[in-house]
């Protein structure tokens, strides 16, 4: 089995950030990336503990959807405009 997953390292202990399907004492292999947290990194803005709440979540898409509904301006928008060079789409 191969499986990805987030987890912080905290007082000398890796701590996954999900529950894993492992057996208790199972050896397992790690590796590791490190991808420091930052503007476009949501995860270092909240506690693991906080991230464990939120995946039970009841929330629902069409509540997402209503609470979106207000946002202004517009995500394609955004994504073009974040990947269009300073000097213009046609250089």
């Amino acid at each position: 089995m191969q499986t990805t997953i987030q987890a912080v390292y905290r007082n000398g202990v890796l701590q996954p950030l999900e529950d894993l399907a492992l057996e208790e004492n199972q050896q397992v292999t790690v590796t590791l990336t490190d991808y420091p947290a930052g503007a476009e990194d949501p995860s270092g803005f909240f506690a693991p503990e906080e991230w464990s709440r939120a995946a039970s979540d009841p929330i629902t898409w069409q509540d997402a959807q209503r609470a979106l509904a207000h946002v202004p301006g517009s995500l394609s928008e955004t994504v073009v405009e974040r990947r269009t060079p300073a000097t213009g789409p046609l250089g």
